[in-house]
């Protein structure tokens, strides 16, 4: 199939793009690498009367170090953070994810902004924004407003952005110290949306007790989630006396909604999810203790 008509535009700056999403209203569509949008137009699942183009953005591809964290530009590509040695060292999740996603084609096109805001729960980045307490920076014709990543997915394909609002970058805190970090996920081949998964920070204290933790889900909701009850249940523990087993089915058990569907049921994914969280717990906490 092919889309539905529409007009293109390509703005020079990130203010000519605020510009023509207030001038067009909610008959406008942010487009970033178009791997998830392109999809939905040419299956008409979406359709819009304007395509705004935001790949002329040079400002929105930047990799920097801000007060403790690390911002990425919204425009940043898959690849480009794949293959990034600062990434690797402040915000190693985020390193190890980037290969999960797709295939390299799909990298090399897809942004780290575009994954963000197109909210698909089965997406990486999404979990590892929650896990991390990454807080997304959004511009609009009165300024820039920083939300909380725990604030920012409403529902699949919903997020806390305005129609007259643009995703400009996200600031990843860099987690100092004895630290480790893994990703499990299960997917019916390489490149495809898992069918759940887990992603899982830790950190130690010099006696190897816990000190920060993150668990976030993917492909168990309709937003991705974060196991916050779970994680409490592990801080102020030593790490070696957590029952990783009994930490995963706490990260799962409190989820609402988890799908089912032609793929595998909620049962399948809620079992899968826990084992999913045992592995990325017991890989993370052995890397934060050789720390």
């Amino acid at each position: 199939m092919k889309s539905a008509p529409f007009d293109y535009h390509a703005p020079d700056t990130v203010e000519d793009a605020i510009a023509l999403l207030a001038a067009l209203g909610d008959s406008a569509k942010l487009i970033a690498g178009g791997q998830s949008l392109v999809p939905m137009l040419a299956l008409r699942l979406a359709m819009f009367d304007h395509l705004v183009d935001l790949r002329r953005l040079d400002g929105l591809r930047t990799i920097e170090r801000r007060n403790g964290n690390l911002f990425i530009g919204a425009g940043t590509t898959q690849a480009t953070i794949e293959a990034s040695a600062e990434v690797a060292e402040a915000v190693p999740l985020l390193a190890r994810v980037t290969p999960l996603i797709g295939h390299f084609q799909i990298r090399n096109r897809g942004t780290i902004g575009g994954s963000l805001a197109h909210a698909d729960p089965a997406a990486e980045y999404p979990a590892v924004a929650l896990a991390l307490d990454a807080e997304l920076v959004a511009q609009s014709p009165s300024g820039q407003r920083t939300i909380p990543a725990a604030d920012f997915f409403h529902g699949t394909w919903s997020t806390d952005l305005a129609d007259d609002e643009i995703l400009v970058g996200t600031a990843f805190p860099v987690w100092e110290g004895r630290c480790g970090h893994a990703v499990e996920e299960l997917a019916r081949r390489h490149g495809d949306f898992a069918l759940a998964g887990a992603v899982v920070s830790v950190q130690v204290d010099e006696s190897g007790r816990v000190t920060r933790c993150g668990v976030g889900l993917l492909g168990l909701g309709s937003t991705p989630e974060r196991a916050r009850d779970a994680e409490a249940t592990v801080v102020g523990v030593a790490a070696t006396d957590v029952d990783a087993a009994e930490l995963g089915r706490a990260a799962v058990s409190p989820l609402a909604s988890v799908p089912s569907d032609l793929h595998a049921s909620a049962d399948y994914r809620r079992r899968v999810g826990a084992t999913l969280v045992q592995r990325a717990w017991t890989k993370a906490v052995a890397e934060a203790l050789d720390g």
